[in-house]
């Protein structure tokens, strides 16, 4: 491996140039991540927007299953995910965020994929999130990762508008993706 390759830096051939999608670090968050997450879901309706307390706590007591994406330096995407105590067997993706400059690169599968091959995810056999009904970037985000690992899907209603959540907030359906081909193979 040579060193750009362990800086994270794109390989150059002559004559070729390093497209856009190349440049992207991805990596565990940081403490110091915390202010550009806050401020990249909030450029990211509709996205709901936690405190920054909540952001910083993602950056640091849930680092290992969340996904910073960098480009030049820049944070550009984000996923925040975490494994329920009561099911260590799931991954549940809270939240994917995507700059606006970043998007139609295919970032969030590749934010997925890292997620899914890190040693915190291993003997994951379910990715578990909740997507309302006319998200449909969500929809196909999920959707292409089943279909990358061959994994059935379930969907239903789970927190309900005007019940769970204040009226307003669309109700929340569970996805289901799982069982998941094995968590720790990259693809």
């Amino acid at each position: 491996m040579d060193i750009a390759t362990l800086r994270g830096e794109p390989k150059r051939q002559a004559g070729h140039s390093v497209s856009l999608a190349e440049r992207f670090v991805l990596r565990s968050p940081h403490v110091s991540d915390g202010p550009a997450v806050h401020a990249l879901i909030r450029s990211c309706p509709p996205l709901d927007e936690n405190s920054a307390y909540c952001n910083l706590l993602q950056c640091t007591h849930f680092a290992d299953t969340c996904v910073a994406a960098l480009r030049d330096g820049e944070l550009v995407g984000w996923i925040s995910a975490y494994r329920p105590p009561q099911d260590p067997e799931t991954v549940f993706v809270w939240q994917v965020a995507v700059a606006p400059a970043a998007r139609g690169q295919r970032l969030g599968d590749r934010m997925l994929d890292e997620l899914l091959s890190r040693p915190a995810c291993r003997g994951v056999r379910w990715l578990k999130t909740t997507i309302t009904e006319d998200n449909g970037p969500s929809w196909a985000l999920f959707g292409r990762l089943a279909e990358r690992r061959g994994a059935p899907t379930t969907r239903e209603p789970w927190l309900l508008e005007g019940g769970h959540l204040p009226a307003g907030h669309a109700t929340e359906h569970l996805f289901t993706i799982g069982p998941i081909a094995a968590a720790d193979a990259r693809l």
